[in-house]
C-alpha cells in the first residue's frame, strides 16, 4: 500500500474543508487507484467526523487511525482587512499518535510517505521517525515547509534529518529548498541529496512544471497551461502521482525497485503528475482527480 503519515487538520475558509498535507496524499493516491493507507491521530469532535468521512468516501484505509479525544488542528483564513492567515495547532489529535504498526496493514513491502507538520509536531513527530527507521520498504519525504508553524528550527532539523537519512524519494518546492539551504539553487540541492543517498529528487517549480532527478540524469516537463483556480494541494497531487506511477510499475510492491526505473519512465511518470497538479489547480481546494480524469 501507499502509506502516509502525518497530519488530517480543518481549513476554515471560512466554512471547514478537509486538509493536510499527508492526508491529502492518501486522498489522491487512492482516487488514482493505488490501495492507500492513512496513519494519523483524529480528533472524535465534529471536524474529526468531517475528517474521518472524507477519509472513508475516498476509500482510504483508516487501520491506523486512532480517535483521540482533543481538538482538531485548524488552519484559518481570515480576510479582513486583507488576506490572512493562522494556525490554531495546540495539543491537538494529530499531534497524539503514539503508534504506528504497519504489520496491521498486511504483507509488504509498503510505499511510506509523510512530511509537512506531522513530521516535527508532538508525540507524532517520534512515532513517525521511528516507523521511517524500522521500515524495510520505500519512504518518500515531502518537506513541505511552514515556516510560519515552526517556532523551533532546531526540532524541525532533527526530525527532518532523521527523515532524510532513509529517504529514497525526496520532494521540495523552491520555496522549501531555500529555507531549508538558503543561498544555493535547486538544482545544487538535488545534486548534494542524491550524492548522499537519495534515490530519487522531485523538484516543483509552480507555473514552470517540475523535474524528477536521478543517479542517471534528469526528467522535465512543463506544467499544463491552465486557468489557476486555487494552487492548494497541487503538490500533494503530485506526490500522489509519483507515488501511485511506481506503485503501477512495480516497485512498490516488491517485484522491482526504484533503480529499475529509467528516465523515460520518470518523465511518463512526471507528465502524469504534471496533469493530474494541474487539475487540482482547476478547481477549489485540494481536489485531486480521480484515475479516469487523466486517461481522458
Amino acid at each position: 500500500m501507499i502509506v502516509s503519515c502525518g497530519e488530517a487538520l480543518v481549513d476554515l475558509v471560512p466554512d471547514p474543508v478537509a486538509g493536510g498535507g499527508p492526508m491529502n496524499v492518501a486522498i489522491a493516491a487512492a482516487r488514482l487507484g493505488a490501495p492507500a493507507a492513512f496513519v494519523g491521530g483524529i480528533s472524535t469532535d465534529a471536524f474529526g467526523d468531517l475528517l474521518w468521512q472524507h477519509l472513508e468516501t475516498n476509500q482510504v484505509d483508516l487501520r491506523l487511525c486512532p480517535r483521540v479525544d482533543a481538538p482538531t488542528a485548524k488552519a484559518i483564513v481570515d480576510h479582513v482587512p486583507e488576506l490572512r492567515f493562522r494556525f490554531e495547532g495546540d495539543h491537538t489529535a494529530d499531534t497524539l499518535l503514539g503508534d504506528a504498526d504497519l504489520s496491521r496493514l498486511g504483507a509488504g513491502p509498503h510505499i511510506v510517505h509523510g512530511g509537512t507538520l506531522g513530521m516535527f509536531r508532538g508525540a507524532t513527530a517520534e512515532t513517525l521517525a521511528r516507523l521511517v527507521e524500522a521500515h524495510d520498504g520505500i519512504v518518500s519525504l515531502d518537506c513541505n515547509v511552514r515556516p510560519q508553524i515552526i517556532d523551533d528550527r532546531a526540532r524541525w532539523d532533527h526530525f527532518h534529518d532523521r527523515w532524510l537519512e532513509h529517504a529514497n524519494i525526496y520532494k521540495g518546492s523552491n520555496e522549501d529548498l531555500a529555507w531549508i539551504w538558503p543561498g544555493r539553487t535547486m538544482e545544487s540541492c538535488a545534486e548534494q541529496l542524491i550524492a548522499n543517498g537519495i534515490e530519487v529528487v522531485v523538484l516543483t517549480r509552480g507555473a514552470e512544471g517540475l523535474s524528477v532527478l536521478t543517479a542517471d540524469g534528469e526528467a522535465s516537463v512543463p506544467a499544463p497551461v491552465i486557468t489557476v483556480v486555487d494552487t492548494v494541494g497541487a503538490g500533494d497531487t503530485i506526490v500522489a502521482a509519483l507515488l501511485s506511477s511506481v506503485w503501477d510499475h512495480g516497485a512498490g510492491s516488491g517485484t522491482s525497485t526504484l533503480g529499475d526505473i529509467g528516465l523515460d519512465d520518470w518523465t511518463s511518470f512526471a507528465r502524469r503528475a504534471a496533469k493530474a497538479a494541474a487539475i487540482t489547480c482547476s478547481r477549489p481546494g485540494a481536489d485531486p482527480p480521480y484515475l479516469v480524469e487523466l486517461d481522458d
